[in-house]
């Protein structure tokens, strides 16, 4: 019935009820990161990142539930009938739209732990948001640039160092580490000013990934490589909120990552380093290749 209110106020509607749903649960995770801040025993930090990871999910279950009422999306999900929530993850997808990640997390939330995204480290000061990430243990990232390095030289290694200790936590507890490869969402534009060889891909950039499987290459070993396609059209956020989104197909391929990329040293190996980036571009050609197919797919 809700499905057949105009699209704006659809939108509307979806979107003031996030918000309501942010303002409830906001002020519980705030306590619990309280605590957890104040309190740094391990007991205690792992019974508060339980509670706080319940809150995330409760808060994804019930956008996704307000798109089950609001909308009529016709989902095409392929490959997600293995997965599981004690099991520790790396994922990547190509970035089509805003939309994207609201998408995956419709299909995945209830299926592996709760996906968390590498930041960097000055995104801990945005009100409100810094907190919730901190007390969701999102890894922040310490990247030194190369011109830093020159000028100062005992930064390098640093940021490896930093971030395998901001990963620790994840060690007992399992997580979902989520990384768009090609850095930013596709645009026939930035295709041609990329010169990329692919027919739907953006070129992938191999160092994000390489710093993940570097930094927690002891706890994730498997790869989903998920792909995402819109059949009408790529479309926005706003569109996903409106329903103007009609069908959506996702397509996930379980990937075990080779042995010598877990823990690897990307930035000083260039054996390593040549050798992930082939991997990543033959990854990538697959995924374009499954691309073309899906879509000749739902054509017909």
């Amino acid at each position: 019935m809700l499905d057949l209110l105009p699209a704006p106020l659809k939108g509307t509607l979806a979107a003031l009820l996030i918000l309501c749903n942010t303002f409830i649960l906001f002020p519980v995770l705030l306590v619990f990161a309280l605590l957890k801040l104040v309190l740094p025993l391990e007991a205690v930090r792992k019974g508060c990142t339980v509670i706080l990871n319940t809150i995330a999910w409760l808060w994804i279950g019930f956008n996704n539930l307000l798109m089950d009422l609001l909308h009529r999306v016709a989902w095409e999900v392929r490959g997600a009938e293995n997965l599981s929530r004690e099991h520790w993850y790396f994922i990547t997808c190509n970035h089509q739209s805003w939309a994207d990640i609201p998408a995956i997390q419709y299909v995945l939330n209830s299926r592996i732990p709760l996906l968390k995204f590498f930041l960097k480290k000055e995104l801990i000061w945005i009100p409100f948001l810094g907190i919730a990430w901190w007390a969701l243990d999102f890894p922040f990232m310490h990247r030194h640039t190369k011109e830093q390095i020159a000028k100062r030289p005992e930064l390098k290694g640093k940021d490896v160092a930093a971030t395998h200790a901001a990963c620790e936590k994840f060690r007992y507890t399992p997580v979902t580490i989520f990384n768009f490869m090609e850095g930013t969402r596709f645009t026939p534009e930035k295709q041609r000013r990329q010169n990329s060889p692919y027919r739907h891909l953006l070129k992938p950039r191999a160092g994000g990934t390489a710093f993940v499987l570097g930094a927690m290459g002891e706890m994730i070993h498997t790869m989903l490589d998920v792909t995402i396609v819109y059949p009408e059209g790529r479309a926005g956020f706003w569109d996903y909120l409106c329903g103007r989104i009609r069908r959506i197909i996702i397509d996930i391929r379980i990937r075990e990552i080779p042995g010598e990329y877990l823990g690897m040293d990307y930035e000083n190996n260039r054996e390593t380093r040549a050798s992930f980036q082939r991997w990543v571009s033959e990854v990538w050609a697959e995924k374009d290749a499954r691309i073309e197919v899906l879509r000749a797919e739902a054509k017909s």
